[in-house]
């Protein structure tokens, strides 16, 4: 019964919060070869937002990740994948995420195909910083040429 990736939510109760991300510009990975045909291989900066229908996703992830567009220095891929809707690809993506856990909503900056940076719904709660460094000594620990 592995692999079924049936949606937790109607989609279309969570339509209005995929095309939050989506107008914006990011680009929805809905599979797991969509995940890889992206991360696999990307070396250009490449925001990754895990999009949830929580609280902290809605108050916080949407909204940061809406800001962190806005700078003129800003990651050139912007994708998106939803937890609770399409489970394999978040699967597949949070693989990427090596060193973090997993989290609901979670952005992940990668730079030169690692990932260097990333923020999670549980590191909002309680106002603490929105960065946060990999437990794996393998991937950079500067994020001083893109912020999420």
């Amino acid at each position: 019964m592995r692999n079924l990736n049936v949606p937790m939510y109607d989609p279309e109760m969570v339509r209005p919060m995929r095309e939050e991300l989506t107008r914006l510009g990011f680009a929805e990975l809905r599979t797991p070869a969509e995940v890889d045909a992206v991360l696999a291989s990307e070396r250009a900066p490449t925001l990754v937002v895990v999009n949830s229908v929580c609280g902290c996703a809605a108050r916080n992830a949407r909204p940061a990740a809406a800001l962190a567009i806005q700078h003129d220095r800003r990651p050139a891929r912007l994708v998106t994948v939803f937890a609770g809707q399409d489970a394999d690809a978040t699967a597949r993506a949070r693989s990427y995420f090596t060193g973090y856990g997993p989290s609901s909503p979670q952005i992940a900056l990668f730079k030169d195909g690692r990932s260097c940076s990333c923020w999670s719904g549980a590191t909002s709660k309680g106002g603490t910083r929105a960065t946060s460094r990999p437990t794996s000594p393998r991937h950079s620990s500067s994020t001083a040429d893109y912020a999420v």
